[in-house]
């Protein structure tokens, strides 16, 4: 690499910049897809790319997948960043040389392709049931390995393992038709599915979609409503995290613009970010920008004390830079992005919960929704939901949806548990898809709840 690193040294001095950053990325993967008995998908890939960047008050940036292309690329980004001059500035710090590879217990790499294939064929074997018209099995690896520098002398070689597994199921009795599904992933070896319950987890999807067809509809109007570990880290994903990232903040696209130091949210909340918890689906050692990931206190006891930025809106807040930039491939350009991001446990017990409702919903699962940061409003969709009655469980409900102003329900917050879990992996898109991990505890909130349909 050292000859690229000259010749980028070379061209800024050519070009008159002070600035630039330069991500040479491999990627190689590898995906199984099997539907309904039928092998769809079993693919191979590695692909080795740049992406160069240079700062002359706004970005310039180029890409290439093509070594003879290299060159060209990083003096593209730089011809860019010349004729753009911008009056924007970032924050450059010192700079910083390190080695990183995430370790696993047992590398999927030394998997042979026939025991990944078993394995698609076993689950798909066990989702096979009465009344149920349709499963489907997803497996992926990866390994990304990221040779960063930039023209403060930072020399940063990571390596970032990533593997998922997810399968589900749709259901058909008179006419209905209802799905469910479970995910698994994380920055780990094939350790993550020697460790998954097969029977269990496969016999839980089928049951969960066939309880859904003699569900009823929800009630509706503003209630109680106690969301299991998933839809809480959902919540706070959607509706808090990406208000929380200052591009937005700094765009005028968040509610939480100019309200870091303010209550937001009820005392004894906590919501974290932290892309250094070891093994899940969104870590990662150091960001796109070069910044080192660190764990990031979004809210501490209701108030809001973070956001989450890069190196430019770090320097526009006045903030330290935190190591949120990421992008979805060498050929993207870093964002402001989450990690893993979750509430901290309170000091409930589920059973303490339950037993402050009277009348109200309790809610599982994340089946998508929308969020407008700028305006603060929500809608989720639960994979299933029950009724709650004098704190007992009662008949399910389904197409269930969960709206309201995300700071109202952040304040109605009564209950907060004890049974913290960040282990819901997923891919987050802001116009990039990066990976990403959420959770929680049980909360009770109070929100408006309707129908999906």
């Amino acid at each position: 690499m050292e000859w690229l690193i000259k010749k980028a040294e070379e061209l800024a001095r050519k070009h008159g910049l002070d600035y630039y950053e330069i991500r040479l990325v491999k990627v190689t993967s590898r995906r199984l897809v099997m539907s309904n008995g039928q092998l769809r998908e079993l693919s191979s890939n590695s692909e080795l790319g740049i992406g160069a960047r240079a700062f002359n008050g706004t970005w310039g940036f180029s890409s290439a997948n093509d070594r003879e292309r290299f060159e060209k690329a990083i003096e593209t980004a730089m011809k860019i960043a010349k004729l753009s001059r911008g009056d924007a500035k970032i924050y450059l710090g010192e700079p910083v040389r390190d080695k990183v590879e995430l370790k696993v217990k047992k590398p999927f790499t030394e998997i042979d392709i026939e025991e990944k294939l078993s394995l698609v064929k076993e689950i798909d074997g066990l989702l096979r049931g009465e009344k149920i018209v349709s499963r489907s099995v997803n497996y992926g690896d990866s390994i990304v390995e990221t040779f960063y520098f930039n023209s403060l002398g930072s020399e940063i070689r990571t390596v970032v393992p990533r593997i998922r597994l997810g399968f589900s199921v749709t259901a058909r009795e008179n006419g209905e038709m209802q799905d469910f599904w479970k995910s698994f992933g994380g920055t780990l070896g094939w350790e993550l599915i020697e460790g998954i319950n097969l029977d269990h987890w496969t016999a839980h999807v089928k049951e969960k979609a066939l309880e859904l067809l003699r569900a009823s509809s929800p009630p509706s109007g503003e209630m109680d409503v106690i969301a299991d570990p998933e839809l809480t880290g959902v919540f706070i994903h959607e509706a808090l995290g990406h208000a929380v990232e200052a591009d937005s903040v700094k765009n005028g696209d968040s509610i939480l613009a100019g309200r870091l130091g303010e209550r937001i949210a009820v005392e004894g909340l906590n919501v974290v970010d932290d892309p250094t918890l070891p093994g899940k689906f969104g870590s990662y050692p150091y960001d796109d920008e070069g910044i080192k990931a660190k764990r990031v206190e979004i809210i501490k006891d209701g108030v809001l004390v973070s956001y989450l930025n890069d190196r430019e809106t770090a320097e526009y807040f006045g903030l330290e830079p935190n190591g949120h930039a990421r992008a979805e491939s060498y050929s993207h350009q870093p964002l402001v992005r989450m990690g893993n991001t979750y509430v901290e446990p309170g000091d409930w017990s589920f059973e303490e919960i339950l037993e402050e409702v009277k009348n109200g919903l309790y809610m599982l699962g994340d089946k998508g929704g929308e969020v407008d940061t700028a305006n603060g409003t929500f809608t989720f969709g639960a994979k299933l939901g029950y009724i709650v009655e004098n704190g007992e469980i009662k008949e399910p409900v389904r197409d269930v949806a969960l709206s309201g102003k995300i700071l109202d329900v952040l304040k109605n917050i009564r209950a907060i548990g004890n049974d913290t879990r960040v282990e819901f992996p997923g891919y987050c898109g802001k116009g990039q898809w990066v990976p990403v991990d959420d959770g929680g505890p049980h909360i009770l909130t109070r929100a408006l709840v309707g129908g999906l349909r």
